[in-house]
């Protein structure tokens, strides 16, 4: 018999947390946190594009999509299905039939650690995917088992059912809920801030010594 591992699907986020996140860039906290990046070659299909929700995870052995099919008839509008793919790369198990039912039950997005088939139909469906370039070689059904709504790994990075999300054109953030809040305060003052400072250097004022780079070289090289 197949092995097949399901657990309960995660809480949805609340309209303020997901409103809050989606002014947030990767790119932002990504100058003050190092992990919960998935590797950068996980990239956005659609541009421009940003996406929050709640991860609803997946792991699908190589040439089986099974249990994807099953896991889209469970998903509620806001969800990202995150989909581990096990370290297969050679078949694409997200294309145009996948889109539209993902689309149809008002999932905010997909993120793959694979490649995806059916590129047109994705950007006729107007419908948010990230993943690791295409593949002709698709998945069929063949019963092999999986994980619904575990730990998984995608991208290099622990998801866990119920994470926060956040992917947008420089790639994909993964938050645990009890921290996104502080996160997203965190990065959203200081594009606030960098804003300001883009102001000042239009101006004339110079970035170095904004930065304080300036003051670092000039205290290394009078030293």
């Amino acid at each position: 018999m197949p092995d097949y591992r399901i657990g309960e699907m995660p809480d949805v986020l609340s309209r303020e947390l997901v409103n809050k996140c989606s002014k947030v860039e990767t790119a932002t906290v990504g100058h003050s946190r190092h992990w919960g990046f998935m590797h950068r070659d996980i990239q956005p299909l659609l541009r421009p594009r940003t996406v929050v929700g709640p991860a609803v995870t997946l792991a699908i052995p190589g040439p089986d999509s099974t249990l994807l099919h099953h896991a889209l008839g469970l998903l509620r509008p806001g969800d990202v299905l995150v989909v581990d793919r096990l370290g297969d790369d050679k078949y694409a198990c997200w294309g145009g039939g996948v889109t539209v039912a993902a689309k149809a039950a008002g999932a905010a997005g997909g993120i793959v650690d694979g490649p995806c088939t059916d590129i047109q139909e994705i950007e006729d469906s107007d419908f948010p995917v990230w993943c690791r370039g295409m593949a002709p070689i698709t998945t069929r059904i063949y019963n092999l088992g999986g994980m619904l709504n575990m730990p998984v790994s995608c991208g290099g990075v622990v998801v866990n059912p119920g994470d926060v999300v956040i992917a947008d054109d420089s790639g994909v953030l993964i938050l645990p809920q009890e921290e996104a809040e502080q996160v997203a305060d965190e990065a959203i003052a200081r594009q606030e801030k960098g804003l300001a400072n883009q102001d000042r250097v239009a101006a004339g004022e110079k970035l170095g010594e904004l930065s304080g780079a300036s003051l670092k070289v000039v205290e290394a090289t009078n030293g």
